[in-house]
């Protein structure tokens, strides 16, 4: 094969490696190279393992290509947020600076398992919090397209690396949008799975009843290829379906160039006030598309729409307030120094761990979920949780996939929000709702905003455990749309 390794497919740099065209050794240099050259400027990884990268790569090669590794020789990376034997995770927090698991999450050991070589950690906001990957504890991660802004978050890194050619496939974590968003911003494909069907089993909770685990590529061939080795059953994690293995990749080579017969259905209201016009007029364009290669769009309705976010905020900062109460000085994690009594030592440590960011959110869940608040905020939040599912669950009885924009916006300039959270917190409205009801949401790169020049993604969300249909109907659009082609850097 000709041309720089980097800017090849996962398809094709995985095929070119099965056929001996290119070594599992020469394609981790190449991305260790490329990791190298662009670092200084994006800041997309945390941590960079090149010795056990360049070992794992030469073991391979002594083996011989596996046919029945699916990503035998693939260099990728991973979200800070899973597990890694053996390699720093930190959740990008400080309270975690020095910490290495003894395990692998189920989706890592799944990578492995495939013939994935595993490069390095993502950057990530603080324990998933954040939208825009400037609330690491450690570094801002810089959008590949123009560093002067963000790459959305909180799974930045993970898009970064793949956006700028570091690798070929990453893992990254969706809570409220948190790997659609940063790959609409980036320009990748990206896929929250349905809720259970990935396994949360060593990822560091946020919040327990919307996180999902899912990818980041180049292509929707790619992100088939990775959702169908991550995918699976998990007897460690009781929120995993029992469903039997399933190849994702089939609906994309089976999705031919029509989709007459699809029925996609529009909602008006995520068209309306908020939405910043490049991002309206990529949007349709791509629909007018669609409609071209037969698909029929149809007007749907969502009500209680407009109160997702605050719906979502109140469970999200409930669940977070919950699960970071583990992170305490004592068992593991950073430990503040000559602290006098336990309790000192407790808010020594998570004061001085913790960033302001996640210290905003354990306040305001551990205030919902307080005596007396509990019933006015937590439960009613719960009740219009379950009337937000049955709206989306009835819309999409109606048709095969609901369509909008990833976000309002293209990607801001970095900083320009850190000063006002909620202003942060309105840029996920579009994202949020799918994690409240459970559903499969698919970001593609739709076109480049007429006045930002920057990436614009298309969400299409399917009914639950329907990831293939939306697949096909991504990999139809993006065959028949021009492309966005890849930031200069």
């Amino acid at each position: 094969m000709t041309g720089d390794i980097c800017s090849f497919s996962l398809k094709d740099v995985a095929s070119a490696l099965q056929q001996r065209q290119l070594s599992a050794v020469e394609v981790t240099r190449a991305c260790l190279a490329r990791i190298e050259a662009t670092e200084p400027a994006i800041g997309a990884l945390l941590h960079v393992d090149a010795e056990g990268a360049l070992a794992r790569a030469a073991e391979l090669d002594a083996r011989g290509p596996d046919p029945e590794l699916p990503l035998w020789g693939v260099p990728v990376t991973v979200k800070d947020a899973l597990s890694t034997r053996g390699l720093p995770t930190t959740a990008a927090s400080r309270i975690l600076e020095n910490f290495v698991p003894i395990y692998d999450a189920f989706v890592v050991r799944r990578l492995r398992e495939s013939g994935a070589v595993l490069l390095g950690k993502a950057n990530m906001d603080e324990f998933a919090m954040g939208s825009s990957t400037e609330n690491s504890a450690f570094k801002a991660t810089r959008n590949p397209w123009d560093v002067r802004k963000v790459p959305g978050g909180s799974s930045g890194g993970s898009a970064a690396s793949v956006a700028s050619g570091q690798c070929f496939a990453s893992l990254g974590s969706d809570t409220g949008g948190s790997i659609r968003q940063p790959a609409a911003f980036c320009g990748c494909v990206g896929l929250k799975p349905t809720y259970g069907r990935v396994s949360r089993y060593g990822l560091f909770a946020f919040a327990s009843s919307l996180d999902q685990v899912g990818p980041l590529t180049r292509t929707v061939d790619d992100c088939a290829r990775v959702l169908t080795v991550i995918a699976g059953h998990d007897p460690r994690d009781t929120t995993s379906e029992p469903r039997p293995e399933a190849d994702f990749t089939a609906a994309v080579r089976d999705a031919g160039d029509s989709l007459a017969g699809v029925r996609l259905g529009v909602p008006r209201d995520f068209f309306g006030e908020g939405l910043a016009e490049e991002v309206r007029a990529a949007c349709e364009a791509a629909l007018d598309r669609a409609r071209e290669l037969g698909a029929e769009l149809m007007d749907v309705r969502l009500p209680a729409t407009d109160i997702a976010s605050a719906t979502y905020y109140i469970i999200a900062m409930a669940e977070a307030s919950s699960n970071l109460a583990r992170y305490d000085g004592v068992r593991y994690g950073r430990r503040a120094p000559a602290s006098g009594t336990l309790e000192e030592l407790y808010v020594n440590s998570r004061s001085q761990g913790f960033g302001e960011e996640v210290k905003r959110r354990i306040m305001l869940g551990s205030y919902v979920l307080s005596s007396g608040y509990y019933d006015a905020y937590f439960r009613k939040a719960a009740q219009t949780r379950r009337l937000i599912r049955d709206a989306w669950h009835t819309a999409l009885e109606t048709c095969d996939a609901i369509c909008t924009p990833v976000a309002p916006v293209t990607a801001w300039p970095l900083g320009s929000h850190t000063a006002d959270p909620l202003q942060a917190y309105l840029m996920d409205a579009y994202t949020i709702p799918v994690n409240l009801a459970g559903l499969p949401g698919l970001s593609l790169p739709v076109g480049l905003g007429r006045e930002s020049r920057m990436p614009v993604g298309l969400q299409l969300i399917g009914k639950a455990f329907d990831e293939g249909g939306i697949l096909r109907v991504g990999q139809v659009l993006e065959q028949a749309l021009p492309g966005i082609g890849a930031p200069a850097l």
